[in-house]
């Protein structure tokens, strides 16, 4: 029987009463200067101080623990690093064995992280289908259960525990949330924070990055579309097809999508280090590029809520976004 939007919220309040004490309940962060720039009231979930690094913390946890629970000795995750990071220390910390395919490509600071988390490492490829078929091998020969970035139910309700702490903060500060935004990769996040806001008159945004945008087409068509993902920043929104449970949930709840190129995203992840003082992935100042793109209220001051989703980001792409750019550069010779 197919279950109501409503029931399935139910199942991330579930998840935020039992994840409470196991997860940090991360600081919601403002900045003068990016209410300025959005034309609104920006209020910014800091999931890049999350355990792991990242909100995946939330659902790998949900969803392993309820393994455990269940009896399951190991268990297998696939993603381009944040996800398979969580699922590791998330089976640490339920003594549980986990193995977690990765790109070939993969940034070595989630590389790192994962093995430092006692997980076994297997690559496999660039492309997410190269990965699921190496997992669900590795599933077949071991009888442990994979547990899918996005397309599993646990996870979601996890990811959207994120988003009902954000709506819940910014009500007792009296701010209550017009919009909520959320990068999009699988679509987990976003679906969960569409659960999180069902009930509500909070209108759910996602955001994809140009040439990554399979959420966006599959709206547009009224089935799932997907692409080859285009080179970016972003490394953590680029599967090629969203997610089937997440798109099943957003279809009809979700209120658009954002797409933003890699400057937009450098110039947020800029912003996020210089005005609020912390490191955030691209991957999660991609959100907040998408804020910067909504037109504002004429009428009104919107509080506009984003999900920084992670912060595990390799150094030196952080010296790279971080280097006076060429035009920079001219103009302040020109000044002098």
């Amino acid at each position: 029987m197919t279950r109501t939007v409503g029931q399935v919220r139910a199942d991330v309040e579930e998840a935020s009463r039992w994840l409470a004490g196991r997860v940090v309940r991360t600081p919601v962060l403002r900045s003068p200067v990016i209410d300025e720039l959005a034309g609104a009231r920006v209020l910014l979930k800091a999931e890049n101080l999350q355990n792991g690094g990242s909100y995946k913390m939330r659902g790998a946890l949900r969803a392993v623990g309820r393994l455990a629970m269940a009896g399951h000795t190991g268990v297998i995750a696939q993603s381009t690093g944040n996800h398979a990071v969580a699922v590791a220390l998330a089976a640490r910390q339920h003594g549980l064995a986990a193995t977690v395919v990765l790109p070939v490509d993969a940034a070595s600071t989630k590389v790192d992280r994962a093995r430092a988390a006692g997980a076994r490492v297997v690559f496999a490829g660039t492309g997410v289908e190269e990965r699921v078929a190496v997992a669900n091998g590795l599933s077949d020969e071991s009888g442990h259960p994979v547990v899918d970035a996005y397309d599993h139910p646990d996870v979601i309700a996890g990811q959207g525990t994120a988003s009902l702490e954000l709506i819940e903060d910014a009500e007792r500060a009296g701010t209550p949330l017009d919009v909520l935004v959320v990068p999009v990769g699988g679509g987990g996040g976003v679906a969960g924070a569409c659960l999180a806001a069902a009930g509500s008159d909070i209108e759910v945004y996602g955001v994809e990055p140009v040439g990554c945008d399979s959420l966006a087409r599959s709206l547009a068509a009224g089935v799932r579309v997907p692409v080859t993902p285009a080179p970016t920043i972003a490394d953590g929104l680029r599967p090629s097809c969203v997610g089937e449970l997440p798109f099943a949930i957003v279809r009809n709840t979700l209120r658009g999508v954002v797409r933003v190129d890699d400057d937009e995203i450098a110039a947020a992840f800029r912003l996020i280090l210089t005005e609020l003082k912390v490191l955030a992935e691209p991957s999660g100042a991609a959100g907040l590029a998408g804020a910067l793109r909504l037109p504002p209220d004429r009428d009104r001051q919107r509080t506009v809520g984003v999900v920084l989703t992670g912060g595990n980001v390799e150094e030196s792409l952080v010296a790279r976004l971080m280097a006076p750019r060429s035009a920079d550069l001219a103009e302040e010779g020109a000044a002098a």
